[in-house]
Order: C-alpha cells, then structure tokens, then sequence
C-alpha cells in the first residue's frame, strides 16, 4: 500500500520554473504517513510529465520493488497503490508470453508487463485486488489511471494553468499554492445528505476523485477520457439457485477471499469486534496460518454500555489469537480532532472515523502492517436492522402509494408533508420525508448513510448557500456519468443509479435495489475511505475479503428471497459460517462499530463543536443557518433530543472549512 502522485503538463501551458521533480516532491512528502519505506520520483527528459510514490513495503521487499517503475527501455512508467493478489499467476502467464521480470515477485511489475500485453482494458479485467495506479506511455504520449473495482483505494485529480494532477490524497494536490481552494456548493448539498461528497465530486471546487471501477486517460493536449469497466448490477438472475448452492457458494468464496489476503512479507493482523463478521475473518484465517492471529479491539473507558470486548475475547480465547485492546475516551477523542480532519482530506462524516484511529494505531504500535476488516458483508446480506424497516415499508406502504396514488396527488402530499415536518429524526419527519420523496419522484431508499433529509436540510442550508458550483467543461466532455450530481435535489443522483441498474434484467428487487445503491455511493466513498484514509495515517494496510469481487459479483445474483428468511437478517452468511463460530456470536443482536458522540456531546466536546460551528466562516456568510442549528445544539444539550448525527455532520464540515478553506 502506498501514496502515488503525478503531473502532466498539457500543450501550450507553461511548466514551472525549476522543473517538476520539486512539485512532485512536495506533492509525496505531504503523503509521508502512505508509505514511510521510501520515496522516488521520475520526470521525462522534456519535463513535461512526472510521477511520484511514496512506499509502504509489503509484497517484494527489494529495493528493485522500488517505484515509479518502468519497463526495460523506460517507454512505460508506474506508479501503483494497492495489491494484485493474482499477480503471481499473472506473472506465469507473461513470462510464457515471452516477458521477462527484474523483480522477485513484485504485483506492481506485472501491471506493466501485463498492460504492454494486454493493454489497459484487458490489465484491469484480468486483475484481482485493490488498486489505483497511474501509467505513462511514452509512445502514445498518454497518461492512464484506473481504480479498482468496488472502490477500495482513491485516486484523486484537478487541473489548474494547464497541468494536470493526480494523487491518492487531495492534501498532495495542495501542496501546490497557487492552486484555488474553495468550496464546491453543489458538493456541500450533497455532503448533507449522503456525509461524504458523491464521485466525481469532492468538497473542493475543481478537484475530483475517479469513481470506482473506472479508466481515466488524457493526452498532451489535455483531452480527457473515462470509461466504467465494471459494474455491481446482477448479472444472471433469471438462473435459479437452490438455499444449499448458496451458501455453499458464499462459503467457497469468502474462504478464497480470506485466502488471499493473507499475501504479505510483513506481519498481518485482523481488527476484532466480536461480530459475525471479524469473527469469520479471524476463523478462516486461524485455518490458514501456522501461527496465532494478530487480533485488536478497541473500547470506550466513558461509555461501556457501547463496549463489545467481551464478544471479542470470546472469539480470541476460542481461536487462541494473540489479542491486543485499547480503551479510549472523551478527553482521547478530543485530541485526536485535529489530526482526524487533517487526514480525512475532506470531510468523512462517520464517527467510526475515531476508534478507527485508535485500532489502527493499536496494531501499527504492535508491529503489525496489514490488517483484514470486515467492511462490506452488512451492504450484501442485509446486516442492518434500518434495513430491514425500509424492506417492510416498501411493502406495506410504499409500493401500493407510489402505485395507485396519482402523481400530481403525491406531489401535493409531499409538498404538504415537508412544511409540516418536524425538526428532529422522529417518525413523524421520516413520514413526512418518506411523502416528500414520493411527491418528487424518487425512491425510497437513497443511502444506509443519510444525515440530513431533505426536510431538514432545506432548514439547516442558509440563504447565501447556492447550488451553483459548475462543472468543467472537460468534466462534462470527459465520459464521467454526471447524472443527478447537479441537482439541488440528491435524490437525483440516487435515480441516476437506478437508471443504469434498471439496465440489468435482475433490477426488480427491493433489497438488490439497497445493494446496489451503496456499490455506488456508501461504500466506495464513505466506508472504503475511512478505512483508507484512517488506517493509512498510521502508516497500516487495510484488506477487505467480504468484497472481493468474486464474491460481490456471487452475492448480486442472489435474490431478496434468498438473504432473507423467516426476517433473519445476514441469513445465508450466518449459515455459511456456523461450523465456524459460536451460536451466541451468530445469533446476537448487532451493536455495530460506533463511538458515543451523543454523549460526548453534552460535554466538553458539544461545547468545542458549537464554537467551531458557530464561528465558523460557512455559518458567518448564512451558508449554514445559525439559528436552526443553535437550537438543534440547544435541544441536545437539554436531552429533549438527539441531534447527534446533525451536529456531527456539520461539525466535520465546519471544521474542514476552517482547516484547508479559511484564509485569516
């Protein structure tokens, strides 16, 4: 795992002055913490292109593993972040072809050979692994990005006086000065809604991220190109499948999956939380290794009642683990906050963010470098109990209302139901949400991660916001599907999704409908990006085996009928594992990874948050409306509510704002 970096200096722009080896430095060595194993840069003879690495040594310690890398005559460069956990097999198959290899066993040399072979399509459909990469062909004079399939590593760009920038991190992107920081209202919306800024967009006007399962390229004269090259929609529906091949082959996949990931030179560990899902991780892999696992968990000394360390040593005793935990706090949470918007880049709404940190920094303390998490099983087996209320409501309610209610009727309930709502998240303002979307055409479920609704948000957006950030003209021109993300409205964006999935003859399923919107939105930006962007800044790998894509591309096909039964939430991964783990691990009640804000709010951190929030620039200039969220901290404060999910949103945002925005 590493930070990778670039730039090209399109026809006709001027090129900086002393070249671009110390732009490209800057850009690395604000990354330091991706890869504290080494550095190098490499910068074509005309000065007009240049990549940039910074190296966490995992697979091929050597330095010949060393990037950037380039081929024999030095016609193709890489730089590469990420794992080919095939590329051995790779490697066999380019050797009969008739290449030859200077490393070891480096996966970042069989992107080269295999692109040479196969070219870019074929490289990233034959790949298996997490990825973001950038590649330089001096004989078409064309740089080519790709990001891995689900979404796991970031690849990040902007275009600023004619030179073209990449990175995995947007801090390296503003290494350069003169580049423009302000912030993207359009995104801003967005953030509301989803707690992070949809792909293309980020919270900074002008700098983009690749959404995932994307190729990207531009040439010297600055022409862009992307195309999608995969994508999560159920292939084989129609095909019937009995309960039995099912889990039979979740089982056979997530094993493999497992597998897999244990490719490493250096040591490897598994975070713990004592669900169903670490718990598998942490069985599958005792059955592959000749030594314990490495386990970490962390807990709260202030909130125990949020604690599950107990599941965990259950799972650590059982499996024999070497097992570490750490207990964090208020006052451990309050010095982080800098540090944690700093690394965010921009902002991640999801207070995971924090024990996140303090796990990772857990094992990084304990020696160890790769870690295995559990992120995606809930997102393809129903593991949420929100879930599970959205699947009846569907039933009973939404499905006959948007049916036989006429269209202009539900628009005048919606309209209606929105003025009405209440300001807090009660059931009365989930009613009135839930009317308001179908009076305006959308769909129920928009996102397992949804702060504010729209019958809040048009509250909390002051009179100065404006939906007015505009896409450049090279963006629009570029291939990137745009659809909905200029809208006011986010459920736009959502109806952008459902639009490519109503593609696939599979796309009738309520719950495969839930799945596939968060292929999209949820996991690649928000969940897959605090793992990496947390993690990484303690200078640790994160491995996610519940999607690998062999077994996304499994569990898309399986129908609703299928993941749920007899209301069982997770039914066929619970059935997949039960030879492995305890019944009372399997069958408890999910607590999920979460942190106690809402408590910590009426502390010492409400007050931090309600400074930073108040006094912040977005509320001064009536983007944010103060006296909505003075109220809403108000209301917390005295317990008559619980706005801890709002307050935490615009919290990372205001913050973020007075980080990398303000100018004093």
């Amino acid at each position: 795992m590493c930070g990778i970096a670039g730039l090209l200096v399109c026809n006709g722009a001027s090129r900086p002055a002393n070249g671009l080896g110390p732009a490209l430095e800057a850009m690395t060595t604000s990354m330091h913490h991706r890869g504290p194993d080494g550095a190098g840069h490499w910068v074509n003879g005309e000065q007009f292109v240049g990549l940039g690495h910074r190296r966490l040594a995992i697979v091929d310690l050597s330095p010949d593993a060393a990037q950037p890398m380039s081929n024999a005559d030095g016609s193709v460069q890489l730089s590469f972040n990420g794992e080919i956990y095939n590329h051995l097999d790779l490697r066999r198959e380019l050797e009969d072809a008739g290449h030859v290899f200077k490393t070891d066993h480096s996966d970042s040399e069989v992107l080269i050979h295999g692109y040479l072979q196969w070219g870019i399509d074929g490289l990233v459909n034959r790949l298996d692994g997490m990825f973001a990469f950038a590649l330089w062909d001096g004989r078409q004079q064309k740089l080519t990005m790709a990001r891995d399939r689900i979404g796991i590593k970031p690849l990040y760009f902007c275009r600023h006086g004619g030179i073209f920038r990449f990175a995995s991190e947007i801090k390296a992107l503003l290494s350069d000065p003169k580049l423009p920081r302000k912030t993207d209202g359009t995104a801003l919306n967005h953030y509301l809604s989803f707690m992070i800024a949809p792909a293309p967009l980020t919270l900074f006007q002008g700098i983009y991220k690749l959404p995932a399962a994307h190729i990207m390229e531009i040439d010297r004269q600055g022409e862009l190109r992307a195309r999608r090259y995969w994508d999560a929609l159920p292939a084989n529906p129609a095909q019937p499948i009995s309960e039995s091949e099912a889990i039979s082959g979740i089982r056979e996949r997530l094993e493999q999956a497992v597998e897999k990931r244990l490719m490493s030179d250096v040591p490897f560990g598994v975070f713990l939380s004592g669900g169903i899902d670490s718990s598998a991780n942490v069985a599958l892999m005792s059955r592959k290794m000749d030594r314990p696992v490495d386990t970490f968990t962390v807990g709260f000394k202030d909130h125990t009642q949020l604690n599950e360390l107990d599941h965990a040593k259950r799972i650590a005793q059982k499996f024999k683990t070497n097992h570490h935990e750490i207990l964090v706090d208020e006052n451990d949470m309050l010095e982080y906050l800098d540090d944690l918007v700093h690394h965010q880049d921009e902002p991640i709404a999801d207070w995971v963010c924090v024990p996140l940190y303090f796990v990772s920094k857990l094992a990084r303390d304990s020696g160890v470098t790769v870690v295995q998490v559990g992120e995606g099983a809930d997102e393809q087996f129903c593991g949420y109990d929100s879930w599970m209320t959205y699947l009846k409501t569907y039933a009973s309610f939404w499905t006959p209302y948007t049916k036989y209610t006429p269209g202009w009727l539900r628009g005048l309930i919606g309209r209606l139901a929105a003025r009405c709502a209440p300001a807090r998240r009660a059931t009365g303002a989930q009613l009135a949400e839930a009317l308001s979307r179908a009076g305006t055409g959308h769909d129920l479920f928009w996102s397992g991660a949804n702060a504010f609704w729209n019958v809040h948000k048009s509250r909390a957006l002051g009179k100065n916001w404006q939906n007015a950030s505009p896409f450049a003209q090279d963006l629009k021109d570029s291939g990137l599907d745009l659809s909905g993300l200029g809208s006011a409205n986010s459920g736009d964006i959502i109806n952008g999704y459902l639009k490519d999935l109503a593609k696939s003859p599979g796309h009738g399923d309520a719950l495969g409908r839930m799945s596939y919107n968060e292929f999209r939105l949820r996991l690649p930006e928000l969940l897959l990006m605090r793992v990496d962007k947390i993690t990484m800044s303690t200078s640790i790998e994160g491995r996610v085996p519940f999607l690998d894509h062999g077994l996304v591309s499994f569990t898309q096909n399986l129908a609703q009928a299928l993941k749920i039964k007899d209301n069982v939430k997770k039914y066929l991964l619970k059935k997949a594992v039960a030879d492995l783990l305890p019944d009372e691990i399997i069958h408890r009640k999910k607590m999920g990874f979460a942190a106690p804000v809402e408590q910590w709010l009426r502390g010492d951190f409400g007050l931090r948050a309600e400074k930073t929030i108040l006094n912040s620039e977005l509320v001064r200039d009536a983007i944010l409306n103060r006296d909505y969220i003075a109220k809403r901290f108000a209301e917390h404060r005295d317990g008559s509510a619980d706005h801890a999910l709002h307050i935490w949103t615009l919290f990372n945002l205001c913050a973020w704002h007075d980080h990398w925005i303000r100018v004093d």
